[in-house]
């Protein structure tokens, strides 16, 4: 884990990743998380699904996550039913709901995407 202290960085510092079940060209910057900051409470990330790319259909136990799109278009996946999200459109998923995304538009869907907790362990 990173040590927790302040800090001011530029997006283009930290690279591109394309975390498991991501396909496609489904990419995204892990801007603040355990590794990256020592952040205990929030992972952010912006990502950036090429036309086609993907992300498998999952569900958070415990996990609440904030969508924000920035640019372009796409589907959004959200128990059984696909919701067309675009510019300025925000999603918020409580835990349970089984949901995926996919870019169907014709140029990159730009997002940014809030987690909390950074796990998705169940507390014992």
């Amino acid at each position: 884990m990173t040590e927790r202290k302040p800090f001011i960085r530029n997006i283009a510092e930290v690279p591109w990743r394309q975390f498991p079940a991501h396909h496609g060209g489904a990419l995204s910057k892990p801007l603040v998380m355990p590794e990256t900051a020592g952040s205990k409470h929030l992972d952010y990330r912006i990502s950036m699904y090429q036309p086609m790319a993907y992300v498998e259909q999952h569900s958070h136990k415990v996990q609440e996550q904030v969508y924000h799109v920035i640019e372009g278009e796409g589907l959004m996946h959200v128990d059984g039913k696909d919701h067309l999200m675009r510019k300025h459109d925000y999603i918020f998923l409580p835990p349970g709901c089984v949901h995926a995304i996919t870019n169907t538009g014709v140029v990159d869907l730009v997002f940014i995407v809030v987690t909390s907790p950074v796990t998705d362990d169940v507390p014992v």
